[in-house]
This record gives structure tokens, sequence and C-alpha cells, in this order.
């Protein structure tokens, strides 16, 4: 099947804007593709208001998310692929959903090498094999 992370976005647009609010997406700015201004890029991850009123010319494709905006009253060209969208929200009461990493679909994250290895670990530490994961699980969230 093909990823449903576009059509939740589409469709969570469209509810958040029927309901006079303002939609944001949180992105992943380290993810291959992204093409957004770096001055505003913390700890990653980027937050961007995607309203009416915010950009221009947003199109929402099956692969990827762009738009024009102005970033400090520069006009920019933003390119967000799919896999880089992490959330969307809206700002005055942050409902919305988050994305976790779709099983089959390329907007999982590459395997990472043990050159990878983040401070603290040892590419032996990375190698050491997890338990088995169950399959996904739904749960409520209030």
């Amino acid at each position: 099947m093909t990823p449903s992370r576009p059509y939740l976005v589409r469709a969570l647009l469209d509810w958040i804007v029927d309901n006079s609010m303002t939609p944001h997406l949180l992105v992943d700015a380290t993810r291959p593709g992204v093409t957004v201004p770096e001055q505003f890029v913390q700890d990653g991850k980027i937050t961007l208001n995607i309203g009416p009123a915010a950009v221009q010319a947003l199109q929402l494709d099956n692969d990827a998310i762009s738009f024009s905006a102005r970033f400090a009253g520069r006009p920019m060209q933003v390119y967000l692929p799919m896999g880089s969208v992490l959330a969307i929200f809206a700002r005055e009461n942050g409902q919305g959903m988050m994305f976790g990493n779709e099983p089959g679909s390329e907007l999982q994250p590459e395997s990472e090498s043990a050159d990878d290895a983040g401070p603290g670990e040892t590419a032996d530490a990375k190698s050491r094999p997890t338990r088995p994961r169950k399959g996904p699980s739904l749960k409520v969230v209030k």
C-alpha cells in the first residue's frame, strides 16, 4: 500500500483550517532533500506555519510538500520530503497528529552504521541485538 502520511497531512490541514486555526508542521530538518531556512532550525527540527495567509503556492504531493514563504522578510522556496514531516498540529490548541515510521515505506530511517554511534556509545553497543519488536499497536491518547 502507499504511505498514509500524505493523505493524513492533507486531511488534517483541511480540518485545522476549517476550524479557523493555524496549521503548523514539525519538520526534521536533518533529512536529505529538506530545504528550510537554516537560521530557524533548533535541535535539528523546525516548526513551519503553513496557513493560507503565511504561504503561497502550497503543493501537497504524495512525495513532498513545497511552498513559498517569507522568513525575516526574505522570500524562500521551501521543500519538505514527506518523510521529514514529524507532525501537523493547530498552533492555538496543539491538536493534530505526530507521525511514526510506516513499515515498508521509504519513510523509515536508514540503518545506522557503527560510525554513527552517538556520544557515550561505542560501535559495539550499536551492534548488540535488540528484542524483537511486536506487531503494530494502537493506544488511546487523552
